[in-house]
Order: structure tokens, then C-alpha cells, then sequence
């Protein structure tokens, strides 16, 4: 029997703002979900929040894309939308972009990570969630985790990892996918996945050389991106991504160490500007100044047989002290820049936004230079 492992996400109301989740929402997802565990449609799940969005952390016998699963959390957010828009919070159900639900939530607004696996001896796995951002956020550190030798050192000494992973990258524009495999395609990899807005990391594989079953990932980033589902601006995607650790795989430490940098990463105030993505404890994950600046928290667990063991809080560590206080430095530079790129995006990624009402509005002004 093969286990499932599903984050589900969702903004339904933020409190104050873009800030956090209340906790009534969390405390109706909490009743849903434990009655769906009682009724054996999960076998064990994990409430929590990063900034404003909602987080439904699953595990399950039912496979990817269930239908039981996906209604489960469908039926939640809008319960949880109910009580937002009681309590006056803002944005309410702003992600619920469908009246009806039509089998999974995929092209509804949340966003979705989940893999199927053969369950190892032991199980060690990272739910990482982030908020203010968008799926290419994951890129640099997946990369780092999966592909980068000065990251993570058993790709040169672990003989089960020497091989390499595939990378499964996704033209989120043109909706195609390819499979590149590193470190034999690691420049290709690159020349993709640098372009964050546009390709991104979807899944990671073992190779056939691998003991691990190769058709099984060993990570998953959710790469809804809201934007491109509605047509207008409704915020960047706040993705979630699975990873698994140890054992024929970078370790844990090899996985925390992907976001050691604070990279820049696109959405902060507005989903318009570029900013450091700050990891952060589960208590700091509040999205304050200038609705940032961009948040990732990291929930570890040892899953066995289905069901969680309580998570730990992995970046609240004094060692990743000096990560945030470098992304408060660039926060600091990036702010001073105010309206001007690079702080702000470039004028490809600012099309669902309102800037395309202000050039509009002047359209007639504008007059042929000669």
C-alpha cells in the first residue's frame, strides 16, 4: 500500500489584511479534517498557516488527485470562507474562483502539492509553504537541494545520490512540461529554470540507478499560479512544495540548507515587487512590512504506515539568525528603490496588475516621437 501525502492551500480571509489566519479558520479545518479522518478519508492530517493563506497538510490512501481528498478541502475552504466573511476578514474566499466543485480544486484558485510513495523504513519528509511569492521561488532552492554539490554534499560522497535526479520543469505559459536530468543537463536545467516566472520546478525523480522507485517523486511544488487562472490580478501563488529527505536522498540538514540564501523571489506587496524570501518560524510567519517581505516555513515529520508524528518547527533555529537579518538588510536596499525595477517587476510581469489601466488612460497622450 502505497501512501499519499497532499497540501492543500488556500488565502479565505485574511486577518488583519494580508497578515495571517484567524483562528477560527483554523478551528474549522481542524473539525473537517478530524471528521475525514474518522471516516477513513485520511489517515492522518496537520492544520497549519504561512502569512495569510490556510494550509491543509494530508496524508491518505487515495492517490494523487482524489476526489474525496480534493472535496474534503474544497468543502473546508468554503465553510471557512462562510466564517471569514462573518468576522469581516479581508479578502474573503478570495481564491475560491469557481461557484461549483468539478472533481479536484486544479483551476479553482488553492494551490496543491501532493506525491504517492512507497513508504521507506523510515520516512522523514519537509512540507515547505510560502507566502508572498510564486511557484519559481522554489527553483533556486530545489535546484541547490537536488543538483548542487556545494549544497549538498552527498552528491560527491553519498554513493546512493552520486547518480544524480530528474527534474520534471514546467512551462507554466505555454503549458508544456520536459524531464532533464542533472547533473548530465544541469546547463540546460539552468537556462530554464532561471527564468523563475515561466519555468518551474514541478517534481524531482531518482534515476533508474537509483534503489528508490523511479516513478515515484521525491519532491512536488504546487504551481497554480492565480493570475493566469483568472485573467486579472489576484496575487502571485504562494506555493507549497514536498520534499523528502535521508536514505538514497540529500538529508535533512542538505534539504534546510536549499534556503540559506534569502534569494529574490517575485510577488511581496501587490505580487508587483521582488524581495528576499525570509525562512521563518511558524509563530514569524506574518506577513508585516510592506506585507512582507516573502515567507517560507519548513514543518518536518516522520511518517509511518500514514500517519504524522508531530511536526517540528525547522527553521525556528537561531542558526538561520543571520539568514533574516541578511534579508532584512535587502529588504531595507530594495525598499529604497521605491517604484523603480529592480525593486519593482518588469513590465512583462506587471500585465495583471492595474498598470495596464494607467497606460490605457493615457494611451491618447501618448504622440509619435519623430
Amino acid at each position: 500500500m502505497k501512501t499519499t501525502f497532499s497540501i492543500i492551500k488556500a488565502d479565505v480571509g485574511g486577518w488583519p489584511g494580508h497578515a495571517s489566519v484567524h483562528p477560527d479558520l483554523k478551528k474549522i479545518a481542524n473539525k473537517s479534517l478530524l471528521e475525514a479522518r474518522r471516516s477513513n478519508i485520511l489517515k492522518d492530517f496537520h492544520i497549519t498557516a504561512c502569512g495569510d493563506d490556510l494550509e491543509l497538510i494530508m496524508t491518505h490512501t487515495n492517490g494523487v488527485d482524489a476526489k474525496e481528498v480534493h472535496s474534503l478541502a474544497w468543502d473546508t475552504f468554503c465553510e471557512a470562507t462562510e466564517k471569514a466573511r462573518e468576522l469581516g476578514l479581508y479578502g474573503a474566499g478570495q481564491d475560491l474562483l469557481c461557484d461549483a466543485f468539478s472533481g479536484n480544486v486544479k483551476g479553482m484558485g488553492p494551490g496543491v502539492a501532493e506525491m504517492e510513495f512507497t513508504e521507506r523504513k523510515s520516512e522523514p519528509i519537509v512540507a515547505f509553504m510560502m507566502d508572498k511569492t510564486e511557484p519559481g521561488a522554489f527553483n533556486l532552492p530545489i535546484f541547490k537541494i537536488f543538483a548542487d554539490p556545494f549544497n549538498t554534499a552527498g552528491l560527491i560522497i553519498d554513493p546512493s545520490i552520486h547518480d544524480g535526479f530528474v527534474f520534471e520543469v514546467w512551462d507554466i505559459l505555454e503549458h508544456k512540461n520536459v524531464m532533464l536530468n542533472s547533473p548530465e543537463e544541469m546547463y540546460d536545467l539552468l537556462a530554464l529554470i532561471g527564468a523563475k516566472s515561466r519555468f518551474v520546478i514541478k517534481r524531482v525523480f531518482p534515476k533508474k540507478t537509483s534503489k528508490l522507485p523511479a516513478n515515484e517523486p521525491v519532491s512536488v511544488i504546487s504551481t497554480e499560479k492565480l493570475y493566469q487562472i483568472a485573467g486579472e490580478y489576484v496575487g502571485k501563488d504562494d506555493p507549497a512544495g514536498i520534499v523528502r529527505a535521508q536514505s538514497g536522498l540529500p538529508a535533512l540538514g542538505e534539504l534546510l540548507e536549499g534556503f540559506s540564501l534569502g534569494h529574490l523571489v517575485s510577488g511581496w506587496m501587490r505580487g508587483s515587487h521582488n524581495g528576499p524570501l525570509m525562512p521563518v518560524s511558524v509563530e514569524q510567519a506574518k506577513c508585516t512590512r510592506f506585507d512582507g517581505p516573502p515567507r517560507v516555513i519548513a514543518l518536518g515529520f516522520q511518517v509511518h504506515e500514514g500517519e504524522l508524528t508531530e511536526p517540528v518547527d525547522l527553521f525556528n533555529d537561531p542558526a538561520f539568525d543571520s539568514v533574516r537579518v541578511n534579508a532584512q538588510h535587502i529588504t531595507d536596499y530594495m525598499r529604497r528603490h521605491g517604484p523603480f525595477e529592480p525593486h519593482r517587476l518588469p513590465m512583462a510581469d506587471m500585465e495583471y496588475t492595474t498598470l495596464p489601466k494607467v497606460m490605457k488612460k493615457l494611451g491618447t497622450r501618448f504622440k509619435k516621437v519623430e
